[in-house]
């Protein structure tokens, strides 16, 4: 049993400059923190989420609904969400999980599968319910079992009327050829799988979910703004991959795509704060109990619904781009799909808050990103 008692998410910050110093761009340097002590935002949307199902949905629900409007709710449950009438019913058990009081609206994603049919994605069109679909190359993460084994070959004909219908093609953006490095998969697979894809069908809608390499941010930035389009996770701007080996093996800081190198951080770090309306939040959190983490092949997810925001905060905080936050976080999400900003607002306050260390559920422990460190950021709702 792997032990906890190493600080899971303490074990970085950034990386040791004699192991990475050489690699980083010297041109990427974060500014001096600014002085604004509140910010007042239009309500935020997370552009990917997982929220499981059963007991592990009640449990983390709520946190997602405290801060966030709406979210795009990944399919891959077990079985996996294919059909419009399963996504319609797994939007009632998520609406049934919420608080009382909650306006937080799940916007579902159907599993696309090598058999999955055009007439499918015009019912899920028609459903108002159904907003995107997700492809997951086979094996290439959790569930992803029942994924595509050959998308040109057997996946054409959806992909085409997805086109035709507006329907975004949302990417989990890797190969799954065992041998290609892991910390390749994403540049292989745009390489050899996405610009393929957009260049025989330009007026498909693609996005390229939480994007981890400087190769990644470069592509988003060549193709059209308003079809292709980036999410990029908290994690992914504030951790390399030194987190995952300092101090002992950290497995509350392994995800899939797996953390990067210095290098690629800074890309994206510095992409996002940039203002391209190219990139928007989605926080990919995904909860794991704790023994399904700590444990001889530990399940890939990182739980950051209690942090994001205050996590994108000081993204934006250290960038010395806090006027670019807003737009991040509550105007490129639903402006790509589509869909009306929020009218509602939050409120975040720099004032420090400690994370907890874990949230005990009946059914085990989940630990959050940052478990145990004090963050500076507060988000509440106004």
């Amino acid at each position: 049993m792997i032990k906890s008692s190493v600080l899971p998410f303490k074990a970085l910050r950034f990386a040791s400059p004699k192991i990475e110093e050489r690699s980083k761009p010297r041109e990427v340097k974060c500014k001096a923190s600014s002085k604004m002590e509140e910010l007042t935002l239009t309500r935020p949307d997370d552009w990917h989420l997982h929220l499981r199902d059963g007991d592990l949905l009640q449990a983390v629900v709520p946190h997602s609904a405290s801060h966030f409007g709406r979210a795009i709710v990944m399919p891959n449950l077990k079985p996996p969400i294919t059909t419009t009438a399963a996504a319609v019913a797994y939007r009632d058990s998520i609406l049934k999980a919420l608080p009382p009081g909650s306006d937080f609206t799940p916007l579902m994603t159907l599993y696309l599968t090598d058999t999955t049919s055009p007439d499918e994605i015009k019912l899920a069109r028609k459903s108002g319910v159904v907003f995107a679909v997700k492809l997951y190359p086979a094996g290439a993460t959790t569930n992803s079992q029942d994924g595509v084994t050959d998308l040109f070959g057997k996946c054409l004909p959806v992909l085409e009327e997805m086109a035709e219908q507006g329907m975004p093609l949302l990417v989990h953006g890797e190969v799954t050829d065992p041998g290609v490095d892991v910390f390749d998969r994403e540049k292989v697979f745009i390489d050899t799988v996405l610009k393929p894809l957009i260049q025989r069908l330009p007026r498909l809608k693609v996005v390229m979910e939480h994007i981890t390499t400087a190769d990644a941010a470069k592509f988003i930035e060549s193709c059209e703004e308003g079809l292709v389009a980036a999410t990029v996770t908290p994690q992914h701007l504030l951790l390399n991959r030194n987190a995952l080996f300092q101090g002992g093996l950290q497995p509350h800081n392994y995800c899939l795509p797996v953390l990067k190198r210095e290098t690629h951080r800074h890309a994206i770090f510095s992409a996002v704060t940039s203002g391209s309306k190219r990139f928007f939040l989605g926080t990919d959190s995904a909860p794991h109990e704790r023994r399904r983490k700590e444990c001889p092949c530990g399940c890939a997810g990182i739980y950051n619904a209690p942090v994001a925001l205050s996590l994108y905060a000081k993204v934006f905080d250290e960038a010395g781009a806090l006027d670019k936050l807003e737009a991040f976080t509550s105007f490129n999400g639903p402006d790509f799909y589509g869909l009306p900003r929020n009218t509602s607002k939050i409120k975040l306050t720099k004032t420090p808050w400690k994370v907890p260390d874990s949230f005990s559920f009946s059914f085990g422990d989940i630990i959050p990103m940052f478990a145990g460190d004090t963050l500076e950021w507060q988000p509440s709702s106004i």
